[in-house]
């Protein structure tokens, strides 16, 4: 099986991050990179064909620089592009389907803030059901010339009511491939009346909390045994879901959260934590498809 890593490119600083991890990633995995322009050339106004050629032009010119910037970082690496006239997040879904991953930027909210995933990042994650990582343009300086890429720590979100295979798949199979620690967290808010005030119970806190770390560890066990040198840190905090997953996050090299497959239009298709991860999140974020 041919494996490789598609990447989405709109001459953003972020895209260019994002083409950059993918080559790095690529690497980890011996697999090809593919680099993909989207947009929609149709125009209701009906654009002269001289712009609409301008405009593949810059197209090609993104694509051929892009790959010639990694080919001179990593010449090993089989990279191809790929210039797609349609609209840019069913065609990157698309393009994707059958790649190991999709990689996408996202732009900061500032310089140490985190995500702002447009408009066609939430339609892509909408889109595929491949995994999708979105890299921020910062993350070029932690990991580029240091390695670092493969040493970080991972953390993934785990629902021990509803663990998923697909999540502890990819996390403990990415943890294994850079050979680092990978952080499990199950996030726990205690029930209404023993958590505040006077109903406030050490004990009952102390019950919930060693309940909730065992099954955690269930959960992650026959992972455990199928990758017995990743190292795994079991963690089970008290608090909000997404600033406490936030924080675990905030020195991490990669983390993982899932969303669920919805087969309808209706309800929502992405949880509150990861959607405040995805949209938050300093380090690189993989978000995998699950039912």
């Amino acid at each position: 099986m041919e494996h490789h890593i598609t990447v989405g490119l709109d001459g953003s600083p972020e895209s260019s991050a994002a083409a950059r991890w993918a080559a790095r990633e690529a690497r980890l995995r011996t697999a090809k990179v593919r680099l993909i322009h989207a947009e929609d050339w149709a125009s209701p106004l009906d654009i002269p064909a001289a712009v609409a050629d301008v405009r593949h032009g810059w197209a090609e010119a993104l694509l051929r620089e892009s790959a010639d910037d990694l080919r001179r970082t990593h010449p090993e690496l089989d990279i191809s592009t790929q210039s797609i006239d349609g609209p840019p997040a069913a065609s990157l879904a698309t393009a994707a389907a059958t790649a190991d991953m999709l990689v996408l930027g996202s732009r900061g909210l500032g310089a140490m803030t985190g995500f702002v995933l447009g408009s066609v990042g939430m339609a892509v994650l909408h889109a595929t059901e491949r995994p999708v990582v979105l890299v921020r343009s910062g993350e070029d300086a932690l990991s580029a010339e240091s390695g670092l890429h493969a040493q970080r720590h991972m953390v993934v979100g785990v629902d021990i009511s509803r663990p998923c295979d697909a999540l502890l798949a990819f996390a403990f199979e990415e943890a294994s491939r850079r050979s680092c620690p990978l952080h499990a967290l199950h996030i726990w808010m205690p029930p209404t009346l023993v958590g505040y005030g006077a109903a406030y119970d050490p004990r009952i806190h102390s019950q919930i909390n060693e309940s909730t770390t065992a099954d955690l560890a269930d959960a992650l066990k026959p992972w455990r045994d199928k990758f017995p040198t990743v190292e795994v840190t079991v963690r089970t905090p008290m608090g909000h879901a997404a600033q406490t997953f936030l924080d675990a996050g905030a020195e991490a090299g990669l983390i993982v959260v899932g969303r669920r497959i919805r087969r309808s239009s209706f309800g929502t298709h992405i949880g509150s934590t990861t959607h405040a991860v995805i949209h938050h999140a300093t380090s690189p974020v993989a978000v995998i498809a699950h039912d």
